[in-house]
Parts: structure tokens; C-alpha cells; sequence
């Protein structure tokens, strides 16, 4: 009697214990089903989106009304709101006027030579200051991210003594070597690293035998991919639109950039707001398809890089 008893309560034990299991894998399972279901935001979400869509392309859809218009219907009140007839014979008449073909090929080479420098210097930089042990690492760390602090103004004229000594006045070089690396760009790419590259791995690949540059390339690299894209479409953005430095380099005559052509049009005593804002238009498609199609993939590099595990 008391054998069979026992042998009861046993059984009752396992017979909740699997009820138990299987009303867990069915929670389990329920979970795994809205983990995997998307987000929806409410009303009022997407009508902030909304909003802030609309006011982030207003400049854009303006330029292109305006450019799209001439210069007495601008001056009016109240300004266009729509297009108008004019936008292929502005763009046209800025592409030859101000040579817009030669100085967007001038910009391109020049904001993907920076970006690229920028990028790869960086992530050496990075590394060095995040995985790497020397003497007075702090120090150097502390006066790079010291040149921070000093305004680009105080260093253009010696900058500009140092290009002409060299004859490198209205040439894109005088454009491109001052700024192919950046204390941002360092500062970033370190604190990156220091939470995305374990020193686990480095060690790993140094006990397989491989070389500093080895580790570089097949570690850091991989590993620093998600910065590297985002710093390369942040420097190339701001390489584009600089116009600071390239105005006192370079000449609208020599080799311009974007920015150095746009400065020509509109000439006369009354400038012309309609073709300005046309050239405009051209100097800012380049970046509009850029974004468009190599979007999603910046996108991807980020996301890669903010999701762990």
C-alpha cells in the first residue's frame, strides 16, 4: 500500500513537471512569436514622422522651385510655391556658365580622396590608441584631441605659405593632404574599437603567427567595418560642402570645386537667384544619389554595428 502510494505521488510529480514543460515551450513559443512580429508606432508617431519629413526635404523641394523660376518672379511677395518652366533652361545655363561638369569630377576626386584617407588613418589611429600599449599613449591621446579645440581659421596662413612654397596653389593637392586625417575621425574610431574588437581576438591572431599589418587587415578591419562607413559618408558629406579652405587654395579659373564654381554664378549687378539656386541643385544631386544608392547599406553598417550578440 504504501508502495503504490509512493509510486502515485512519483507519477503526479512527473505529470506536472511535464505539464509544466510543455506550458513553458508554449509560453516559449508565444514569446518567439512577438519577438518576430513588427512594431508599430501609434498615429501621433507618424505624424511627427510626417512633419519631420516634410521639413527636412522643404529646402530641397524649394531650391528646385526657385531654380525652376527666374529672378523677378523670386523677388516677388509672396514667393513661388510651385514649379515653374524655366528649371532646364537654369540648369543648363549654370552647367556651362560656371563649368559645373569639371568641378563636380574636381569634388569628387577630392571628397573621396579625403574620405578615404580619413577612414583608413583613422582606423589605424584608433586602434593604436585602443588595443595597443607605447609610451605617453595618454598624452599623444590628450594633444590630438587638443587640436580639436583650435578654430581652421589661425592655421590658414601658414597652411597657405606651406602650399605656396610647394607651388601647390590651385591644385587639388593643396585641398586633399591638409585634412586626409582628422582628430574626430581618430577620437571615433577609438571609442569604437575599444568595445567592438575584443583583445581576445588580437591575441588569438598573434599566437597564429600573424603580423601587425596581418591583424590589421583580417581583424580590426572586419571588425571596425560599421565606423568605417559611417565616418567615410560623414567626411565625405562635410568634404563636399566645405568651401572654407578650397575658396583660398583653389581659383574658379584653375581647378574648383563645387562650392568655388557656385561662387561665379549669378554675376552682374543684380545677381541672378534663379540660376544660383540652379547650380545649387546640381552641386547637391550628386550627394541625393550617393545616399540613394548606397543607403541601405550605410543603414546595414550601422545597425550591424549598434546590434550585439
Amino acid at each position: 500500500m504504501t508502495t503504490s502510494l509512493s509510486t502515485r505521488r512519483a507519477k503526479g510529480r512527473a505529470a506536472r513537471t511535464r505539464g509544466t514543460g510543455r506550458t513553458t515551450g508554449a509560453g516559449g513559443g508565444h514569446g518567439a512569436k512577438r519577438a518576430g512580429r513588427h512594431l508599430h508606432g501609434g498615429r501621433i508617431t507618424y505624424a511627427v514622422l510626417i512633419i519631420f519629413t516634410i521639413g527636412s526635404l522643404f529646402p530641397l523641394v524649394w531650391t528646385a522651385i526657385a531654380a525652376s523660376r527666374n529672378n523677378t518672379r523670386l523677388a516677388q511677395t509672396p514667393p513661388p510655391f510651385w514649379f515653374g518652366g524655366n528649371l532646364f533652361k537654369n540648369l543648363q545655363f549654370a552647367w556651362t556658365d560656371a563649368n559645373i561638369g569639371a568641378a563636380l569630377l574636381n569634388t569628387t576626386i577630392v571628397a573621396g580622396s579625403i574620405a578615404a584617407g580619413t577612414v583608413v588613418f583613422s582606423t589605424l589611429a584608433g586602434f593604436a590608441f585602443a588595443k595597443l600599449r607605447f609610451r605617453f599613449k595618454n598624452l599623444l591621446l590628450l594633444l590630438v584631441i587638443g587640436t580639436m579645440m583650435v578654430p581652421p581659421q589661425l592655421s590658414v596662413v601658414p597652411l597657405y605659405m606651406l602650399i605656396a612654397e610647394l607651388s601647390w596653389t590651385d591644385q587639388l593637392q593643396s585641398v586633399i593632404l591638409p585634412t586626409l586625417v582628422s582628430a574626430f575621425g581618430v577620437f571615433f574610431m577609438r571609442q569604437y574599437l575599444i568595445e567592438a574588437l575584443p583583445t581576445e581576438l588580437i591575441e588569438a591572431a598573434r599566437v597564429d603567427g600573424a603580423s601587425s599589418w596581418r591583424v590589421v587587415w583580417h581583424v580590426v578591419f572586419p571588425a571596425a567595418r560599421p565606423a568605417m562607413a559611417v565616418l567615410g559618408m560623414l567626411t565625405f558629406v562635410m568634404a563636399w560642402n566645405d568651401f572654407f579652405w578650397p575658396i583660398i587654395a583653389l581659383t574658379q579659373n584653375g581647378s574648383p570645386t563645387v562650392q568655388v564654381a557656385l561662387t561665379g554664378l549669378g554675376r552682374g549687378f543684380i545677381p541672378d537667384q534663379s540660376v544660383i539656386m540652379a547650380g545649387a541643385l546640381l552641386g547637391t544631386l550628386p550627394l541625393l544619389i550617393a545616399f540613394v544608392l548606397f543607403g541601405k547599406h550605410i543603414v546595414g553598417g550601422i545597425m550591424q554595428g549598434a546590434v550585439k550578440g
